[in-house]
C-alpha cells in the first residue's frame, strides 16, 4: 500500500469519527437546497419589483393619455413607458395593445375564433380574438383598454437550473376613458367573419 492511500484511509477514518465531519456531510447536502431556495427569493421579489416598475409607467401613462393632447397619437406615451421601463429593465422588450370600446359595459372576456377549424391559434387574419372592441386608440368619451407587455431575461440562473426558460413576461393592463373632446360616434366591433 502506498504512502498516499494510507493517508487518504486515516483522513477518512478520522473524519468518519468527528463530529465535525457529520457537519460537513450535512451542511453539503442542505447548502445546494438552501441556496436554490434563496436565490428563487431573490428572483421573485426582482420579477415583483419589474411588475410594479409596469403597473408604475402603465398607470401614469393612462392618466396621461386621457388627455386631449394625446388623442390622435399615443406613441409618445408609448416611447415613455418603454423608457421607463427600460432604465431598470434595459434589456426588456416592450410591447403595446389599445382595444377600445364604446362603454365599459361592452367589455367581454376575449374569445379566440377559428376561422379555419384546424384548432391552432394562427394569426391574424385567419384567426381572431373577439371581446367586443376593436384596436385603436378610439374617439371622444370612447373605454381604451391599454396593455403593455414586457419580456425581460431573468437576472439569476434559477429557473435554467431547473428546466424553466431564462425569460419572463409580465402585462400590465389599464382602463381609460377618452376626455369628450369631440363629438363621439359608436364603436363598430372587430367581428370574426
Amino acid at each position: 500500500m502506498t504512502r498516499r492511500a494510507s493517508l487518504m484511509r486515516r483522513w477518512a477514518r478520522r473524519l468518519r469519527q468527528s463530529e465535525g465531519g457529520t457537519a460537513f456531510v450535512e451542511f453539503a447536502l442542505t447548502a445546494p437546497v438552501f441556496l436554490l431556495v434563496l436565490l428563487g427569493i431573490f428572483d421573485y421579489c426582482w420579477q415583483m419589483y419589474a411588475q410594479q416598475v409596469l403597473q408604475g409607467a402603465v398607470a401614469k401613462a393612462g392618466r396621461d393619455s386621457a388627455l386631449e393632447t394625446h388623442s390622435a397619437d399615443q406613441s409618445a406615451l408609448d416611447a415613455r413607458v418603454a423608457a421607463q421601463v427600460k432604465q431598470v429593465f434595459a434589456s426588456a422588450t416592450v410591447t403595446f395593445n389599445r382595444r377600445v370600446f364604446d362603454d365599459y359595459s361592452d367589455i367581454r372576456p376575449l374569445r379566440w375564433v377559428d376561422s379555419n377549424g384546424n384548432g391552432i391559434q394562427d394569426p391574424s387574419p385567419e384567426d381572431c380574438w373577439e371581446d367586443g372592441g376593436r384596436q385603436g386608440n378610439g374617439g371622444a368619451d370612447d373605454v381604451v383598454q391599454y396593455t403593455v407587455t414586457m419580456r425581460f431575461d431573468r437576472v439569476l440562473p434559477v429557473w435554467r437550473m431547473l428546466g424553466q426558460p431564462q425569460s419572463t413576461t409580465l402585462s400590465s393592463t389599464t382602463l381609460l376613458r377618452n376626455q369628450p373632446f369631440a363629438a363621439g360616434g359608436e364603436v363598430e366591433a372587430e367581428v370574426c367573419g
